[in-house]
């Protein structure tokens, strides 16, 4: 499997126009409907299943002079995909609300090697497997609210959750296998905004949120921030296309002698469902 193919770039630039094709096709509709969300005194909810497909940075250090680096692509998270979810949600009631954000999935690469061995030429195989969970949960307050602009004020929780898993046995003889795996969990307190700004009193908008926040300490520290573009199909179905981009510090090991650095990074496609 050649994991920088031109097919697999084709395959992701297809998603992308397709989402373009979508947006196109209800650039020109008649009825004109708000993208803004209107307060009342009334319960008002909001589910958004959606697909950020991003690219991984990451960089960890002991404290020493070196450091390690280690990168997947978009192209290697599409092909590599095993499993996933993503989804947000938001209940508002008047100017205060709640606001959570849940994405996990598995990456999981399956390869082998030769080695020597008592005269002999063994085949093992190996399966390197990355579980990435991020949870976002926060209280909302509305800072501003006109025909044109919507803007939520927030504080509240992140969770990131990175475990990596390897495992290599021996072809001939698969109860012969070794094992390892760690985990680097972290939790930080946040607060940021999440907006919308109609465009030209259209029915399409321009999503920002931006959020920055810690967990104590100079090097455990985290952000994200995401914007795009929009369009409300219905009262009660909108879809937006976005870049996102979370940061992350995180220490860890012993005596929280390591420091992983990591940044996930990409576009991003949503549907929300209003009632």
């Amino acid at each position: 499997l050649n994991l920088n193919s031109p097919f697999m770039n084709k395959k992701i630039l297809l998603a992308i126009f397709s989402a373009s094709a979508l947006f196109a096709s209800v650039a020109h509709a008649d009825e004109v409907i708000s993208p803004i969300p209107q307060i009342s005194n009334e319960w008002r909810f909001s589910v958004s299943p959606y697909g950020w497909l991003p690219q991984v940075n990451t960089t960890v250090s002991n404290g020493g002079a070196g450091s390690k680096n280690a990168d997947i692509s978009m192209n290697n998270v599409l092909s590599n995909l095993k499993s996933g979810v993503m989804i947000a949600g938001e209940a508002h009631y008047g100017k205060w609300g709640v606001m959570a954000d849940f994405a996990s999935a598995t990456l999981q690469k399956s390869g082998g090697f030769n080695f020597k061995g008592d005269n002999t030429i063994y085949r093992a195989g190996d399966k390197s497997t990355l579980q990435a969970t991020l949870f976002n949960l926060a209280g909302t307050y509305t800072v501003l609210s006109n025909q044109d602009a919507y803007v939520d004020a927030l504080v509240g929780v992140r969770w990131i959750g990175l475990t990596t898993s390897f495992d290599v046995a021996l072809v001939a003889d698969p109860s012969v296998r070794a094992s390892a795996s760690s985990s680097t969990p972290a939790t930080y307190g946040v607060v940021g905004v999440n907006s919308r700004y109609r465009i030209m009193g259209s029915n399409w908008y321009v999503p920002l949120y931006a959020d920055v926040g810690t967990g104590g300490g100079p090097n455990h520290q985290t952000w994200q921030a995401s914007t795009g573009v929009g369009v409300a199909l219905s009262k009660m179905v909108d879809v937006s296309l976005t870049y996102r981009a979370i940061g992350f510090d995180i220490k860890s090991g012993n005596n929280d002698s390591t420091l992983l650095k990591g940044l996930f990074h990409g576009p991003q496609i949503m549907g929300t469902f209003n009632f």
